[in-house]
């Protein structure tokens, strides 16, 4: 069984929080936590939490009873809406300023004993 855990405009460029996706794709949620845990990069915080989140739908929602069982299936990070800001320069222009956001997608599944 599939548990889905999503999270939409999160304030990350996604070119970013796909690093933190390559590390986590494939490993046991116990490891994933750990890994996430000593990554020194700001976007691992908002997986961590994602993931924490996942755990909670599989034990409330799907009546998971060993969490041990679940690994990553699949990490997708899409692109989200651009926020557009603009700095102004010299001589009365103005700079174009893009805050990209982010679209994470964490599925879980249960490892067949």
């Amino acid at each position: 069984m599939e548990v889905k855990a999503l999270l939409r405009h999160t304030r990350t460029a996604p070119r970013k929080a796909r690093l933190i996706a390559n590390l986590i794709r494939g490993k046991n949620v116990n490891d994933a936590i750990n890994i996430l845990q000593f990554t020194r990069k700001r976007a691992a915080d908002t997986f961590q939490k994602l993931l924490k989140s996942a755990i909670a739908n599989a034990e409330e929602n799907h009546k998971v009873l060993d969490v041990e069982d679940l690994f990553i299936k699949n990490v997708r990070v899409d692109e989200g809406a651009t926020w557009k800001r603009h700095m102004p320069r010299a001589r009365g222009t103005s700079t174009k300023i893009e805050k990209k956001t982010s679209h994470i997608t964490l599925v879980l599944e249960e490892k067949e004993s």
